[in-house]
């Protein structure tokens, strides 16, 4: 059996949780923006490093389904969860240290090489992601969760956001990525550590016969989605080499790819999760239209909020004019003013959605992020992008609250499991759809307004402006009544 639950459980059971986001926040918005650019160049960046968002992150939507399952199932003398814990953090270290090596390549071989390793670092690192997130279930009784789910939260957000600002963000931007990257492993080292010591013990039951049936239905969701985001990325491409080639002026290439950009996201988004929610729910999707439009309402959101961190570097030396691994201190310090701001109001829009009701506050996230974001695209200096990132924060913690909230009433409450389990596409499909597609509109305007740095990226982060509006509307169309039991 295993051992009562200790004061110093809290952070046995949850640490874990600080080294996945240190090292989420180390590498996808400084280390590999950073490492991309100096592979393809400042007129190609956004392109490759979209389709490295694309691919790791599906790889991570299934890596993590099947990890989780497997280990539900595993019996050893250490438990089911740690022994996955160890082994995928074990093999970060390699992946982190062979990414760390790739800054001394070139070109696309330096590229590829930095491709392939970031998807064995998804590989391990949601092996590890999969087993931790058992283990509240696993071993703390009902009447504990909230408050460990509560310090989950602090250790997963703030924390790790702030130990990233000041000092990974710092080294990277004086130039000492190993630095950054050696501080990022031992955070994760310690968090491992700490791990070891959660109350865990063999399972004593045998374990259920495999039911692939889950696995294969997100596999079918996964494949549509990417076969969705690939079809729409290309039209794009292919739309505006045509426009490029015709030579129109500044207003018109801009004005054409904006919205090109709005409706290609926006298609994805759309048909990319009806047919995933029809494959997952088959005849209920049908029956229940307004969970569909909630998933909508969320990936759209989630798409904006995503992407502007994602390819903060990149729109800071445009903007600023900042070189390099300069943009990586303010960057760092933007997400964590945004991640701050998300943690603060969790709980007081909880009860403002409570006393409001959840879809205002949903709408009200929306219209401010989007003021939010036009901020920071017209700021004349850092410190008012500081005060547009943290406007974003504001809204994007009251949507978290707020959204994930009207989730929760509109599934039926039977299946309640099945339904929100869906809903992790939207997560993992926001830097994926935001990314792939954008990025190469973001390229296309660098090579062919070239008088304007970062003018690509200020066109990009209009489109994730008009998205968080375009997911106001998504969430007009769910209705409030009870799904069926």
């Amino acid at each position: 059996m295993n051992r009562p639950l200790r004061w110093f459980d809290l952070f046995t059971v949850n640490i874990y949780f600080l080294a996945l986001t240190t090292l989420s926040q180390t590498m996808t918005p400084l280390v590999v923006p950073l490492l991309v650019q100096q592979f393809v160049g400042e007129a190609q960046q956004g392109t490759f490093y979209g389709t490295t968002r694309l691919w790791t992150l599906m790889v991570a939507l299934l890596v993590q389904a099947l990890m989780g399952m497997l280990s539900d199932r595993h019996r050893s003398s250490w438990g089911r969860r740690r022994p996955f814990i160890l082994i995928g953090t074990l093999a970060d270290f390699v992946f982190i240290v062979l990414i760390g090596f790739t800054a001394g390549m070139e070109g696309m071989t330096g590229f590829w090489a930095l491709f392939i390793l970031l998807i064995l670092l998804q590989i391990s690192s949601n092996t590890a992601q999969a087993a931790a997130q058992g283990l509240i279930p696993d071993l703390v009784p009902e009447e504990k969760r909230g408050l460990y789910s509560g310090a989950k939260s602090l250790l997963e957000v703030p924390i790790p956001l702030i130990l990233v600002a000041f000092t990974i963000g710092k080294l990277i931007a004086a130039g000492h990525m190993w630095s950054g990257l050696f501080v990022a492993m031992g955070i994760v080292l310690f968090a491992l550590l700490v791990t070891m010591f959660a109350p865990e013990r063999p399972a004593q039951e045998s374990p259920p016969p495999f039911d692939w049936a889950p696995l294969i239905r997100l596999f079918l969701m996964t494949a549509v989605f990417t076969l969705i985001i690939l079809g729409c990325g290309w039209v794009v491409r292919q739309a505006g080499q045509i426009i490029a080639m015709r030579q129109v002026s500044a207003a018109m290439l801009l004005g054409t790819m904006g919205l090109l950009g709005l409706i290609a996201i926006s298609i994805a988004v759309v048909v990319g999760i009806v047919l995933s929610v029809r494959l997952g729910l088959g005849q209920e999707a049908r029956n229940n239209p307004s969970f569909t439009w909630w998933v909508v309402n969320r990936l759209s959101y989630l798409v904006g909020s995503t992407n502007l961190a994602s390819f903060v570097v990149y729109f800071l030396q445009g903007k600023l004019g900042l070189a390099r691994e300069q943009a990586a201190g303010p960057a760092s310090q933007l997400i964590m003013f945004i991640g701050l701001f998300i943690l603060i109001l969790a709980i007081p829009s909880g009860w403002l959605a409570d006393k409001l009701g959840r879809k205002p506050l949903v709408i009200f996230s929306g219209l401010v992020a989007t003021i939010g974001t036009i901020i920071i695209i017209f700021a004349p200096n850092l410190t008012v992008i500081y005060i547009g990132g943290v406007i974003v924060g504001v809204a994007t913690g009251v949507f978290y609250t707020a959204n994930w909230a009207l989730g929760t009433e509109i599934v039926p409450q039977s299946e309640a499991g099945k339904y929100l389990g869906i809903s992790n596409l939207a997560g993992a499909g926001a830097g994926a759809v935001g990314a792939y597609i954008g990025g190469p509109i973001a390229d296309l305007i660098t090579r062919h307004l070239p008088d304007t740095p970062g003018l690509g990226y200020i066109l990009l982060f209009a489109i994730y402006a008009s998205l968080f509006l375009f997911s106001i509307f998504a969430v007009s169309r769910v209705k409030l009544q009870k799904s069926a039991q």
